[in-house]
């Protein structure tokens, strides 16, 4: 772990099951059940069945099962997106996904682009807040939030430039016990909107505290919650590192 690792990071690593660890495993698999309104609006309307999400935490990579139909998968790294069937042949694949999106509000998503956004997102979530440890990440203090009457620190952290995630620089928030709470960022592939992510309901997966709850709203101008606009909801159950 970096010996310069921001202090409130450093508490929220070891609040989470600590870095250490984490680095002791490969990555992390979870069940995931999907919701929220981003897929209709998007023209990829997702499947409300339990997928099987799978990250490594060291490299950018994530596998899905099912993706599309029941027997197909995709896999994602931020340099190649593949759609395969069950016997390994490929349905769909493409080189630099970030860069072929219709990044409008509105623009819709063919199934590689959902694949290149379920990739990166799951990777990311997965990861954080361990990944932080890891070098080339940069943080700094930004302003607490008051959340459900509970004051939440925050830090800014700026992300490598090589890795892919929402956007370079995300903002993370944990409460009193050090546990992420709330997670804030623009979305650089979808308009760049600014989106609010609550993480809640941890469990201890072999050690590490993961939660089982997310669900992301759009931010109006003004700062607050677009309550209308669920953007996504995940369920996640089933957490087992290798």
């Amino acid at each position: 772990m970096s010996s310069r690792l921001h202090p409130l990071l450093e508490e929220a690593l070891a609040a989470h099951g600590g870095y250490d660890r984490w680095r002791s495993f490969t990555g992390i698999a979870s069940t995931i059940r999907t919701g929220g309104k981003l897929w209709e609006l998007k023209g990829a309307p997702l499947i409300p069945v339990p997928r099987r999400a799978t990250t490594e935490f060291r490299r950018q990579w994530t596998h899905v099962t099912p993706f599309g139909e029941p027997d197909w998968a995709m896999t994602w790294t931020p340099a190649h997106t593949e759609i395969s069937a069950g016997d390994g042949s490929i349905i769909a694949q493409r080189d630099n996904g970030r860069d072929a999106f219709d990044r409008s509000f509105e623009g819709k998503w063919n199934p590689l682009d959902l694949a290149y956004f379920n990739g990166y997102a799951m990777w990311t979530y997965h990861a954080s807040p361990f990944v932080f440890g890891e070098p080339g990440y940069e943080a700094r203090d930004v302003a607490p939030i008051e959340e459900a009457g509970e004051l939440l620190r925050g830090v800014a952290v700026r992300f490598p430039e090589d890795v892919a995630s929402h956007t370079r620089e995300q903002r993370f928030y944990f409460d009193e016990t050090g546990l992420l709470r709330r997670h804030d960022y623009t979305v650089d592939v979808w308009a760049d909107t600014p989106a609010a992510h609550f993480i809640a309901d941890y469990v201890d997966v072999g050690g590490l505290k993961y939660p089982i709850r997310r669900s992301v709203f759009t931010v109006k101008p003004d700062g607050t919650l677009d309550r209308d606009f669920n953007a996504v909801t995940i369920e996640l159950s089933e957490y087992a590192l290798f």
